[in-house]
């Protein structure tokens, strides 16, 4: 299995509506990506966050799912949100597992 982890900064024009229809968005990917087992997602509340709101966790069955995952159409889709409404940084880890 793929453990794949990411955590998003948004501008401060970036509303907390926003982030919760990104939020919705994306955790509706379990339902539209084959090879998704688990999908996590929400608001960061630790102090040690350097400016990084939200994280992600995605679980995949095999690498492959997570190469199909960045490519597919609904992902792009919510990524060009993300975009959209002021996605300033992200930072990504995967790993084996």
């Amino acid at each position: 299995m793929v453990e794949h982890i990411v955590l998003l900064k948004f501008s401060e024009l970036t509303t907390r509506e926003q982030k919760d229809i990104a939020i919705r968005m994306t955790l509706a990917l379990k339902d539209e990506i084959p090879g998704i087992i688990d999908i996590q997602q929400g608001y960061n509340f630790s102090e040690r966050n350097k400016g990084y709101e939200v994280g992600l966790t995605v679980r995949f069955d095999h690498r492959h799912s997570l190469e199909n995952y960045g490519p597919h159409p609904k992902h792009q889709e919510v990524f060009s949100f993300l975009k959209e409404i002021g996605l300033e940084d992200l930072i990504a880890v995967d790993f084996d597992f």
